[in-house]
């Protein structure tokens, strides 16, 4: 059994009907058209063309010559000054660390000239001191050898009993103003050692020297003056001779 399609028969149009419609009825010529936009697909929903008209109204109108100039100037200036001020700031710093160690410094060689200056006027005085002790002390002992002359035995027995008992030929040297006096006054102690009294002008009044065979006992006055002299911290002599 064979199928068939069915057939259609081309209708024309109706006598004095209109022309086929298009998809444009007319164009518009450019010169009637106010204004024109691009379409794009956003533009049915408004989206951009609400964006672009804050953006229209926030933009910023460009700036001269003058003004950016201006602005930079101004910046120079603002970076300028804080750099100064920071700068400032430091040598500020600096001069306050540099005058202190400088005052600090001063202040110790003050302290340390004043600590020397005292401690000269310490010795100044104590030397002052003892020379007035040692010239007191020297008029005292000369003073007792011319009122008591006689205190040369007692020297002389002093140094005898300072000398061994194993010394042998021990002589007693004196001045010979003192010979009778140490002769009579000490007589049992030179018996008892076997010692010999001589008269010796070399010897000072008041002083004595004995010598034996293992050695000398000085006692002259200027070697006993000179003793008492530094035990008061003094170098004085005896007599301007003695210098």
């Amino acid at each position: 059994m064979s199928s068939s399609k069915p057939s259609f028969k081309n209708v024309p149009p109706p006598a004095g009907g209109s022309k086929p419609s298009s998809l444009y009825a007319r164009f518009i010529p450019r010169e009637e058209l106010d204004s024109f936009a691009a379409w794009t697909p956003g533009s049915l929903t408004g989206a951009d063309g609400d964006a672009a008209a804050p953006a229209r109204a926030n933009a910023e109108p460009a700036k001269s010559a003058e003004q950016i100039v201006a602005e930079q100037l101004n910046a120079a200036r603002q970076g300028g000054y804080h750099d100064g001020y920071r700068d400032g700031l430091t040598a500020l710093e600096s001069f306050k660390q540099s005058f202190a160690a400088q005052t600090t410094a001063q202040v110790g060689a003050l302290m340390q000239s004043y600590a020397s200056q005292m401690d000269a006027l310490q010795q100044q005085m104590a030397s002052t001191l003892a020379a007035a002790a040692v010239a007191l002390a020297r008029q005292v002992v000369r003073s007792e050898l011319a009122t008591r002359p006689e205190q040369v035995a007692k020297v002389a027995e002093e140094a005898l009993e300072t000398l061994l008992l194993s010394a042998r030929h021990i002589t007693v040297r004196v001045h010979p103003d003192d010979h009778a006096l140490v002769a009579q006054s000490a007589a049992e102690t030179l018996a008892a050692r076997g010692a010999r009294l001589l008269a010796d002008a070399a010897i000072t009044r008041g002083g004595c020297l004995v010598e034996s065979d293992i050695g000398i006992i000085d006692g002259s006055i200027e070697t006993r003056w000179r003793r008492a002299a530094a035990a008061l911290g003094s170098e004085a002599p005896w007599s301007e001779d003695d210098r």
